[in-house]
């Protein structure tokens, strides 16, 4: 994992298209990201953001041509079920899989073997199951260790999402509107917890609507409309009221506190 760690970028994305029922949804996309950089993606709905996160993750591949390219950590060829450990994903596209009788405590520690819960094949070690602890109190959601994942709200699946998406110590977190459903406090939990990983030295990009979202330690923010990057650079210069509104094409205002953003229109 040291060696993942050192590479110097974790992502290298070249020319990815993505077409869906006779449109564009991710046109010409390139970016380098690099090992340990905090990057957020903004933009209005259908803006491809969500497909930029499939396309680095490998769940979404782009058209086959000469000049795509998909480097992760160094390699443009991979097992997929190696790559699978190095990146942590939270997506709701991932809910209704969740929608399931196994606990959360199950279905954290399972994301050591990306299964969905366990069955009689499995033999989890102690050390597993202890991982999955600390990774559901860092979640907050201790108190849901023994639920079944399909009594819960949404906004706590997501948060078990997270901690399941950690237990394999990923040096690579993508969250995709990893708060969506959340009420504000628990927002701001989550933004704590999301921090912490932070300082370890991992990378982490993150999908949001909401700029109270965006931890402080994040740099740089992508912004993204009709399935194009129009605007790479670093958080002062994306957030800038003038910027935001010709990217939402409405009068956007702009607030920061104490390194959080909010925007209202």
């Amino acid at each position: 994992m040291a060696k993942i760690y050192n590479m110097k970028n974790a992502v290298e994305i070249k020319h990815a298209y993505v077409r869906r029922d006779e449109r564009y949804i991710l046109e010409d996309a390139s970016l380098k990201i690099s090992t340990g950089e905090r990057i957020a993606i903004i933009g209005p709905n259908g803006a491809g953001k969500s497909t930029l996160i499939d396309v680095i993750a490998r769940r979404t591949y782009p058209l086959a041509r000469d000049d795509y390219k998909n480097i992760i950590f160094g390699k443009e060829r991979w097992i997929i079920q190696e790559l699978r450990p190095l990146i942590g994903l939270v997506s709701p596209s991932y809910d209704s899989f969740f929608a399931t009788k196994y606990s959360v405590r199950e279905i954290v520690a399972s994301g050591i073997s990306s299964s969905l819960g366990f069955d009689f094949h499995h033999n989890i070690s102690d050390d597993v199951w202890e991982k999955a602890d600390i990774e559901i109190a860092k979640a907050g959601v201790q108190y849901l260790s023994k639920r079944p994942m399909d009594t819960l709200s949404t906004g706590e699946k997501r948060r078990v999402m997270l901690a399941r998406a950690a237990i394999t110590s990923p040096p690579l977190l993508l969250l995709d509107e990893a708060s969506n459903g959340l009420d504000f406090p628990s927002r701001a939990d989550l933004r704590s917890v999301i921090s912490k990983y932070a300082t370890d030295g991992r990378t982490i990009v993150m999908v949001t609507h909401e700029l109270n979202e965006i931890i402080p330690e994040v740099s740089r923010v992508i912004l993204m409309k009709n399935g194009k990057i129009v605007f790479d650079g670093n958080k002062k210069d994306a957030l800038e009221k003038d910027r935001l509104s010709s990217l939402y094409e409405r009068t956007v205002e702009v607030v920061e506190k104490d390194g959080i953003y909010s925007a209202f229109c």
